[in-house]
C-alpha cells in the first residue's frame, strides 16, 4: 500500500531547526504537493533572522502551489530541554489552531536533545493523529531501521536536494551537508523499500 493514497489534506510539519523538515520529509512533501488538495502548517522552533529567512525561502519552494502557513519561533538552539514548559505551551497553542490529518516530527531515538523534545511533545499533544517521525543523518550515528517508507521518483530526489543546497547557504560549510549525504540515505531507504529511492519514517501507532 502507498501511504500517500490516503491523501491527507491537512499536514503539520514540525522541525527544531530551519532545515530539519526539508531533510527529513522533503521528498514526501513534494509528492503530496503533486497530489494537490493540500494545506500545510510548517513550524520551525529555533532560528535567528538569517536562518528564518532560509526557512521561508525553502518552504515556499517545497510548497509551491499549495496554501500554507509558516511560523518561526525563537527558542534557544540546543537548550530545548531547559525550555520544556515554554515549548509545551507553544504546542498547546498549535493544537488549538490547526487539526491535522498527518503530522511529521522528529524521531524519538534522535540523539539531538532539541529533536527529542519535539518528538516527545508531539506525542504528548496529539493522541489520536497519524504521526510519522522522520530521520536526520548526523555525527551521532543514531539512524535505525524505519518501519514506514514513502517511495520517491528521481525528480523528487533531484528537487529535494536542489532546494536544500540552494536555500540554506548557512549550512554549506558543514562537511555532511552535501548532495552525496542526502542521496545516499534516500538510496539506502529505497533499497530497503524495494525501489530506487525512498524516505524512511518511524510510525509508532498507525490506525487505519
Amino acid at each position: 500500500m502507498d501511504l500517500l493514497e490516503l491523501s491527507p489534506r491537512r499536514v503539520l510539519c514540525l522541525g527544531a531547526h530551519s532545515d530539519d523538515i526539508e531533510i527529513g520529509c522533503g521528498g514526501t512533501l513534494l509528492r503530496l504537493v503533486e497530489q494537490g488538495n493540500l494545506e500545510v502548517y510548517w513550524v520551525v522552533f529555533s532560528a535567528d533572522s538569517s536562518r528564518a529567512a532560509e526557512a521561508h525561502s525553502s518552504a515556499a519552494r517545497f510548497l509551491e502551489g499549495v496554501p500554507y502557513k509558516l511560523q518561526v519561533l525563537e527558542f534557544r538552539d540546543s537548550f530545548f530541554p531547559a525550555q520544556w514548559a515554554s515549548i509545551k505551551e507553544a504546542f498547546r497553542q498549535l493544537a488549538g489552531g490547526f487539526s491535522p490529518d498527518l503530522i511529521f516530527t522528529h524521531a524519538r531515538a534522535d540523539r539531538h536533545q532539541d529533536h527529542r523534545v519535539l518528538s516527545d511533545l508531539t506525542w504528548n499533544t496529539w493522541r489520536d493523529h497519524l504521526i510519522l517521525e522522520y530521520e536526520i543523518p548526523k555525527w551521532d550515528g543514531d539512524l535505525a531501521t524505519p518501519n514506514v517508507y514513502v517511495r520517491l521518483e528521481e525528480r523528487h530526489v533531484r528537487r529535494k536536494i536542489e532546494i536544500l543546497l540552494e536555500a540554506f547557504p548557512s549550512q554549506r560549510g558543514k562537511h555532511w551537508f552535501d548532495r552525496e549525504t542526502f542521496t545516499a540515505l534516500l538510496r539506502l531507504r529505497g533499497l530497503e523499500a524495494a525501489t530506487r529511492y525512498a524516505e524512511g519514517f518511524y510510525g509508532r501507532k498507525l490506525v487505519f
